[in-house]
C-alpha cells in the first residue's frame, strides 16, 4: 500500500464527494507525507488542493510507514510538488536515500532551511557535506541540520559542517542544554533546536547527540564544570520519561522495554497483569480492559486475553 501511495497518488479513484470542513485545509501543511497521500486518495477537494497548491508540500516529513521503502525516485517525485521552494526536508530513518538522490533534490530546492536526515544510513558524511555546501552558497543560511545516525562522521567533518552552518547571531550559539526526554519528543515545527544535533561525545569521542542531565545533583556539578554524566545515550543510561541519568539505582524496565528511573516507574500507571508501566511516548500501546479503568500491555494481552 505504501509503495502505491508514493508511486501514483494522483490516479487513485476518489471515494468521497462531500466538501470537508474548511479547518481541514488549514492543517494540510502540518501533516506528514503519508497522511497527505492518503487524504489525496479519499477526498476530491483535498486532492485538488494538493494538486494545485504548493503550500502543503513546503515542509516535507517522511516517516513511518513510508520510510523503509522510500528511495531516490520517490524523493525526486514527491519533492517536485514544492516547485523548487521546499523549506523543510525531514527524512526520518530513510535508509534507501543516497548521496546522489539527496543532492539532486537540494540542487532543485536551494531554499531549504531545515535538513533532517537521522539514521539515513546510505548517506555518507561527504555526501552530507556536499549537500550543505549547496544549501549554504550565496549566503543562504541552513538553520537546522540533524544527522544523528550517519555512519563514520568524524571530528573533521563535523568542524566543516559547523563552519558552513554556524551563525554567531543565532541564539543557539549561546549553548543551551539538551535533555534526552525533550529530544525524543520530536517535532518538525519546533524552532528551538541547535544548528547541528550531533557533537563529539566527551566519553566515547564519537559524533553523536550529547545530552545533559536534569537531575538536581548533576545541575550543581555542571555549575562546577564537572560533567561526569554528560554524554551520548550509548555512554550514559537515561530515563526515557524524565531524561535523568540512572547511576545510583538499578534501571527499571517499562512494558515497552524502555528504561525508567525508579521515581518515574512508581508514578506511571501499570499493566494489570505484569505491573509494568508504559513511558509517555508509547502510552498509545495500552490495551483497555472491559469494565475496568486499568489496562494491559501488548504482551500480556497476547498471552492471557487473546489466547
Amino acid at each position: 500500500m505504501e509503495e502505491n501511495l508514493v508511486q501514483d497518488a494522483s490516479d487513485t479513484p476518489l471515494q468521497q464527494e462531500g466538501m470537508p470542513h474548511e479547518v481541514l485545509f488549514l492543517v494540510l501543511s502540518y501533516l506528514p507525507l503519508y497522511e497527505l497521500l492518503v487524504m489525496a486518495q479519499v477526498c476530491r477537494s483535498v486532492k485538488e488542493v494538493l494538486t494545485y497548491d504548493i503550500l502543503p508540500w513546503l515542509n516535507m516529513v517522511v516517516g513511518k510507514p513510508l520510510n523503509k521503502r522510500f528511495n531516490d525516485v520517490h524523493l525526486l517525485k514527491i519533492t517536485s510538488k514544492a516547485d523548487g521552494r521546499l523549506k523543510t526536508l525531514a527524512l526520518l530513518n530513510c535508509s534507501k536515500i543516497t548521496d546522489e538522490g539527496l543532492q539532486q533534490v537540494i540542487a532543485r530546492n536551494p531554499y531549504i532551511t531545515r535538513l533532517w536526515l537521522p539514521a539515513c544510513t546510505s548517506l555518507s558524511p561527504s555526501g552530507v557535506i556536499e549537500a550543505v555546501k549547496l544549501l549554504t552558497k550565496n549566503k543562504h543560511r541552513l538553520k537546522s541540520l540533524r544527522i544523528n545516525g550517519i555512519y563514520n562522521l568524524k571530528k573533521e567533518g563535523l568542524e566543516i559542517l559547523h563552519c558552513l552552518i554556524d551563525d554567531e547571531s543565532h541564539p543557539w550559539q549561546k549553548k543551551g542544554l539538551n535533555f534526552y526526554h525533550e529530544y525524543k519528543a520530536f517535532s518538525t515545527f519546533k524552532h528551538s533546536y541547535p544548528p547541528i544535533d550531533v557533537e563529539i561525545c566527551p566519553k566515547c569521542k564519537e559524533a553523536r547527540v550529547v545530552f545533559d542531565c536534569p537531575r538536581d545533583s548533576c545541575k550543581s556539578m555542571r555549575q562546577q564544570q564537572k560533567l561526569e554524566c554528560r554524554g551520548c545515550q550509548h555512554c550514559i543510561l537515561r530515563c526515557e520519561e524524565c531524561g535523568m541519568c540512572i547511576k545510583d539505582e538499578d534501571p527499571v524496565e517499562a512494558a515497552c522495554v524502555d528504561v525508567l528511573c525508579l521515581g518515574c516507574w512508581l508514578q506511571l500507571p501499570k499493566c494489570s497483569f505484569c505491573n509494568k508501566p508504559y513511558c509517555s511516548q508509547h502510552a498509545d500501546q495500552k490495551c483497555s480492559l472491559v469494565g475496568s479503568s486499568g489496562f494491559v500491555c501488548i504482551d500480556c494481552h497476547a498471552r492471557f486475553i487473546e489466547n
